[in-house]
């Protein structure tokens, strides 16, 4: 088959758009992670004396670096819309975040659609995969306080052990309110054949869109984490009361992503931009701690029944095009996520002038010093 010269203009310019794109990527990752790394070095003296500062700074650099991944989908159209609870009113408790995974691009995407929830970016903490230890982020993740947890059941007590310790050292000395984790594990693809074999062996449900989820880890969080009593409950509809401050975790938020077609976007598709644009859809349901069980084995049954109705809602999402409304209700209502593009283009202008400062700031060092 013929290629048109329309076909091979396409081609041409939609790989001249992946090469500028990665360019500004790999240049936007020599000054924005050095910076954010030298900027928490200048400040060392400040975290000895006033560690809640420290911690409040690092955090705002922290959500502009996230805001930065988020930029690079923003403009090549990759948005998200919103279904379920409103979780902007738990966004200044403490909440543990369960998300299903398909591919990289799932925490590109939560790091977009989060941003503009307050305080919640810069002062949460992530558990992922240990090899992202090694990627460029990783050093921003160390500083930061997330947790890098070994796959495997060979590693699986010693990291729960590792992760405990963690949480006790790390959550709230760093002032972290929110954690998200990937209870499956791994990526779909990767994991449904073994879960659908373990669901069958168990006579567990059949799962297409999702896996059946791993206890460990969400129970280390919840038996660290969550005050000795809890008292937040959630009203009707979209909005959530809070009637207790006490501290503690108090709010579970399932997370369901959902992309048209079930056709994933990974990080390379993020950063390139070679996809067409798109529109991945978010749902969030939110649970009182308190109505969560705290025995292995019914926290083990409530885990899988999160992840059933995950099945359900993406079954739902891929059949129609749109979640199913909240149960009592007749229509399901969506939010449009938007960020600033004004706002973007300011912190990625800090981000270049931070490290001409720093290049300027060294070079002026080495003269004086040979």
């Amino acid at each position: 088959m013929a290629v048109t010269l329309e076909q091979a203009r396409r081609v041409g310019y939609t790989c001249l758009k992946a090469l500028l794109r990665f360019a500004f990527m790999v240049a936007n990752n020599l000054v924005a992670i050095p910076s954010y790394v030298l900027y928490l070095i200048m400040l060392q003296p400040l975290r000895i004396l006033d560690s809640k500062s420290f911690w409040y700074i690092e955090g705002v650099l922290f959500k502009w670096l996230l805001a930065m991944v988020a930029s690079w989908g923003w403009w090549a159209g990759y948005t998200v819309v919103e279904w379920g609870d409103d979780v902007k009113a738990v966004s200044e408790d403490e909440a543990m975040v369960l998300v299903n995974h398909q591919a990289t691009g799932d925490v590109c995407t939560l790091m977009m659609c989060l941003q503009d929830k307050g305080t919640v970016v810069r002062q949460m903490m992530w558990l992922m995969d240990h090899i992202f230890k090694y990627t460029n982020f990783g050093i921003v993740s160390l500083i930061h306080g997330d947790f890098f947890i070994r796959q495997g059941r060979t590693h699986r007590d010693q990291q729960l052990v590792l992760l405990k310790d963690h949480l006790e050292k790390y959550y709230r000395s760093h002032n972290r309110k929110w954690i998200v984790l990937f209870p499956e594990g791994g990526f779909l693809r990767k994991r449904r054949e073994t879960s659908q074999a373990f669901a069958k062996k168990n006579n567990l449900p059949f799962l297409k869109h999702v896996t059946l989820p791993r206890l460990g880890a969400t129970q280390v969080i919840l038996k660290t984490l969550v005050a000795p009593q809890e008292n937040g409950t959630p009203s009707g509809g979209d909005t959530v009361r809070k009637e207790s401050k006490s501290k503690g975790l108090q709010w579970v938020i399932d997370t369901t992503i959902a992309y048209p077609k079930a056709e994933p976007i990974d990080i390379q598709t993020w950063i390139l931009g070679y996809r067409q644009p798109t529109v991945t859809h978010v749902h969030y349901r939110i649970f009182p701690v308190k109505d969560v069980p705290a025995e292995p084995e019914a926290l083990t049954n409530w885990l899988y029944q999160r992840f059933i109705e995950k099945e359900d809602l993406l079954t739902h999402f891929y059949e129609t095009g749109a979640f199913p409304p909240p149960q009592g209700q007749t229509k399901a209502i969506s939010r449009e996520m938007t960020l600033s593009n004004l706002w973007l283009v300011a912190i990625q202008s800090f981000a270049f002038l931070s490290g001409g400062m720093w290049y300027c700031l060294f070079q002026y060092l080495y003269h004086c010093l040979f």
